[in-house]
């Protein structure tokens, strides 16, 4: 399972008990509903830097992969130079 589906798995549970726990409280349903309000803002905000978080972790990875590709590309570019250089030499 990826880690991304294991924090949003958490993440759901997390907002789904703070929801159960906000509804059966004896409070006024005027406060229930702030707070209802006050734990999806929390939530959502959450969810937002999570996001972020996973984002920037994914846009190094990537860059990473293309430099990595990049270099491969050169020493291949390289390795085929290096062989034709070699095969005009033996032709002539």
């Amino acid at each position: 399972m990826s880690k991304g589906n294991v924090l949003i798995g958490v993440l759901a549970g997390v907002a789904a008990g703070a929801l159960l726990g906000v509804l059966f409280a004896p409070d006024k349903g005027s406060e229930t509903r702030k707070k209802i309000s006050k734990k999806g803002c929390d939530t959502v905000d959450d969810l937002k830097e999570k996001f972020d978080d996973l984002l920037a972790d994914l846009t190094e990875k990537f860059e990473a992969a293309k430099e990595e590709a990049s270099s491969m590309y050169e020493k291949g570019k390289s390795k085929v130079d290096e062989m034709k250089k070699d095969a005009k030499t033996q032709m002539s």
